[in-house]
């Protein structure tokens, strides 16, 4: 049965702790909540530091009966650097079809996640994921579907090419070099933050640019993001594994998404057994405060039907 216990109490926050998780990769980890709890862990998008899963979201969360993990993948925030360069030319062959050899896969950032569980000492958690860290959870989800309770997968996609497809639009920015400095890394992220955020919930340039500065000051890698983004052009296909899945799932898409098209949710949903879909009018490519008591609901509708 589900050991959610909702409380009025305020959560506990841990420190950043960090966990080695094999390979040379060590992970920067935070906790919310009651360890007592139903354990759920969070795993972020490209190039995203876990500080993109707001705090208050995960205090919420926490308050309705989870112990709440999130983390820094490998490339971001605090969490190991690999050492190793992807060029742009490597991403626009794979981007192309093309070979194009990356530094690490999907797998290896799921594993990363399953051996941050192992260090936790969870044998299974509730996972969620957003845009690349809802591939991360449906890889982990076909390759260790022992360590599975549920699965939310929030603005993302199969793996499938012919789905979920960026804007055109925003590509040359997803490309285009950035200039080093903390001013210019905040300048340029308010600046496509605006574009592929929620029309109908806008978050005010003034969040985006704290949220900027905070993501650059805990260690931002450009590098980094071009080898997640490489694992991302990469990945397989997970259609047909995920019609293998029998564990409770909810799939969340806005139909204003830029950065994921809403075919990447519908065809999750579609692919997996007795999914739930929830498509947002207005929504884009983030979380909007407006909509976490909507999200919350049902990741805890989705857990509770794990039994």
């Amino acid at each position: 049965m589900s050991s959610r216990r909702a409380s009025t109490e305020a959560p506990v926050v841990s420190e950043e702790l960090f966990a080695p998780v094999g390979n040379e990769v060590e992970l920067c980890y935070q906790t919310f909540g009651d360890p007592d709890g139903e354990p759920l862990l969070l795993v972020m998008g490209l190039g995203g530091p876990m500080n993109w899963w707001d705090e208050d979201f995960c205090r919420l969360l926490a308050s309705t009966g989870f112990f709440v993990v999130r983390y820094d993948n490998r490339d971001t925030g605090r969490s190991t650097r690999i050492k190793a360069r992807v060029t742009r030319g490597q991403l626009v062959r794979a981007f192309s079809g093309r070979k194009a050899k990356a530094p690490y896969s999907m797998s290896d950032l799921a594993s990363d996640a399953v051996a941050l569980m192992d260090h936790l000492g969870w044998e299974s958690a509730h996972v969620a994921g957003i845009s690349m860290g809802g591939m991360i959870v449906q890889t982990i989800a076909v390759e260790h579907p022992k360590r599975v309770r549920s699965l939310t997968s929030i603005m993302s996609t199969t793996g499938r090419r012919t789905v979920g497809w960026q804007d055109p639009r925003i590509i040359p920015a997803l490309l285009a070099p950035r200039k080093p400095g903390r001013e210019s890394y905040v300048e340029t992220s308010v600046a496509f933050w605006g574009v592929i955020g929620s029309p109908e919930f806008p978050s005010t340039p003034e969040k985006l640019a704290r949220r900027a500065g905070e993501t650059f000051d805990r260690g931002y890698s450009a590098s980094g993001m071009m080898r997640q983004m490489l694992a991302i052009l990469k990945q397989e296909d997970r259609t047909h594994r995920l019609r293998s899945l029998r564990v409770p799932a909810l799939v969340i898409h806005g139909n204003a998404d830029k950065m994921v098209h809403v075919s990447g949710g519908r065809s999750t949903a579609a692919a997996i057994p007795g999914a739930e879909l929830i498509t947002i009018d207005g929504m884009g490519h983030d979380l909007p405060p407006e909509l976490w008591q909507q999200v919350v609901e049902a990741m805890g509708r989705t857990a509770d039907a794990a039994g």
